[in-house]
């Protein structure tokens, strides 16, 4: 089994219109894919309205989740605009989390754990163990990304989310062909951010399968 909970597609930086990014997430083999491209508060209603329309992608193999991915909001106006992107329809809510490789502003990661409503926390950068502990609270999924640069903080993320019972998953936040990860691909990921092999597991196959599952209306 396998799901991509963050992915872009043209409708951001992405490279491939949604239909092909669908098309080649399911020929490796993945189960369901999410498409968060990225929003603030002056793209949110068009991304999310167009993005809806890549439902009609779904098949018996492959489901397909309009999501965004909040991206270089203030922290003060984060709560705005991932309930934009709720009001707009979007049923997956990624942040844009504090990577090192970006000039992310400082106190990103706990507006967004501090909301619900967002599922995932995406390359968290150095999260703190409290900023950690509010998301399992919050049932924030911490994750654990095979995207270039972003990925040099995964052992800390795992440590962290490991130290305070938080959740992971596994995503590519795909940006072009080459990003997707087939299920093995992803245990790499995981196994080279020194999750064990049980982590991995459900890292993969139950906790974004759990948040598929409870998506918000």
């Amino acid at each position: 089994m396998r799901a991509d909970l963050h992915t872009h597609s043209i409708f951001s930086d992405g490279e491939l219109i949604p239909a092909e990014l669908v098309r080649r997430a399911q020929a490796i083999g993945h189960d369901a894919i999410a498409i968060t491209d990225h929003v603030d508060m002056t793209n949110v209603e068009w991304v999310v309205k167009n993005v809806i329309k890549a439902v009609e992608l779904c098949s018996d193999d492959i489901t397909v989740i309009p999501g965004v991915e909040v991206t270089h909001v203030p922290p003060s106006k984060m709560d705005r605009v991932i309930a934009d992107a709720r009001r707009y329809g979007a049923k997956i809510v990624v942040v844009h989390g504090e990577t090192v490789t970006e000039p992310v502003a400082k106190g990103t990661d706990m507006a967004a754990v501090r909301n619900p409503d967002v599922d995932v926390l995406g390359h968290p950068g150095f999260i703190t163990e409290e900023e950690a502990q509010i998301a399992r609270d919050n049932g924030v999924a911490l994750e654990v990304t095979g995207r270039a640069g972003h990925n040099i903080t995964n052992g800390h993320v795992v440590n962290m989310a490991r130290l305070v019972g938080a959740k992971m998953v596994i995503d590519s936040d795909t940006h072009a062909p080459e990003n997707l990860m087939s299920e093995a691909d992803a245990r790499i990921v995981g196994a080279g951010a020194g999750m064990t092999p049980e982590e991995v597991e459900r890292a993969i196959n139950v906790t974004p399968f759990e948040i598929i599952k409870n998506l918000k209306d």
